[in-house]
C-alpha cells in the first residue's frame, strides 16, 4: 500500500504580502534601527501603502515582533553548534566556534538585530525568543552530554551559554579591536586561542 504524502500548500497571497512586511522591516531596521525605521518607510519598500500595512500588523512593534519570532539569529546559531563535528568536548567546540564564525562574516546583519534587541528593548522579546529556541536546546544537549572528554560537572545548559558567551565576546571585540589592532600584530587564529581559554584556563596547570 503507498503512502500519500502532503503537497505543501502554496502561500496565501495575504502570507505573502506579511512576509514582505516582514522581509522590509527587517532590512530597514537592522540598517537604521527600530526608532529610525517608521512604517512609512516599510510600505514604501514593501510595496504597499501605508495603510495595507495595518492589514497585517496593528503597530510597528508587532513587526519587530513577528521578526524577532521567525529570524532572530540563534534559530540558525544553535542548529548549527549542535551539527558540528567532534567525538570530544575539545574537537567540537574547535568546531562549532569555526563554523559560528564562518556564519556571521557571511551574515554580519545577524548582531544588529540582537543589538537592537538589547538596546532599544532591553532585551523585552527574550521570553518570546527562548520560547521557541528550548526545543532546539534539548537536542544541543543531548550532544554535549555524549561527547568524550573529562568535563567537570557542570550544568550542560550552562556550558552552553558559557559556549555563546565566549563566542560573543571574541566576536564583539574582533569588531571593536580585531580589526584596528596593527597587521603586523593582528593573529588570524585568534578564535582558537578564545577557545583555549574557554576549554583550559589562562593559568598553566602546576607540576604535582
Amino acid at each position: 500500500m503507498s503512502v500519500k504524502t502532503k503537497t505543501p500548500t502554496a502561500p496565501t497571497k495575504g502570507e505573502q504580502t506579511r512576509q514582505s512586511i516582514v522581509s522590509a522591516a527587517y532590512d530597514l531596521i537592522i540598517r537604521q534601527g527600530y526608532a529610525g525605521t517608521s512604517m512609512r518607510q516599510i510600505a514604501e519598500k514593501s510595496g504597499l501603502a501605508l495603510g495595507g500595512i495595518y492589514n497585517h500588523f496593528s503597530s510597528k512593534e508587532e513587526v519587530f515582533r513577528a521578526i524577532i519570532a521567525e529570524r532572530h539569529p540563534f534559530f540558525q546559531i544553535i542548529p548549527l553548534i549542535r551539527s558540528s563535528p567532534g567525538d570530544t568536548v575539545e574537537e567540537f567546540v574547535h568546531n562549532a566556534a569555526h563554523t559560528l564564525v564562518a556564519e556571521l562574516k557571511r551574515h554580519p546583519e545577524f548582531l544588529n538585530l540582537m543589538l537592537v534587541e538589547i538596546v532599544e528593548f532591553k532585551t523585552r522579546h527574550v521570553p518570546l525568543v527562548f520560547e521557541k529556541l528550548y526545543p532546539q536546546l534539548t537536542p544541543l544537549i543531548e550532544r554535549l552530554v555524549s561527547l568524550e572528554g573529562n568535563v567537570r560537572t557542570i550544568p550542560p545548559i550552562v556550558f552552553a551559554r558559557a559556549f555563546l558567551g565566549m563566542f560573543f565576546s571574541y566576536y564583539i571585540t574582533e569588531m571593536l579591536i580585531g580589526r584596528n589592532i596593527p597587521r603586523d600584530l593582528r593573529d588570524e587564529h585568534a578564535i582558537d586561542y578564545f577557545v583555549e581559554i574557554f576549554l583550559h584556563g589562562i593559568l598553566i596547570p602546576e607540576a604535582e
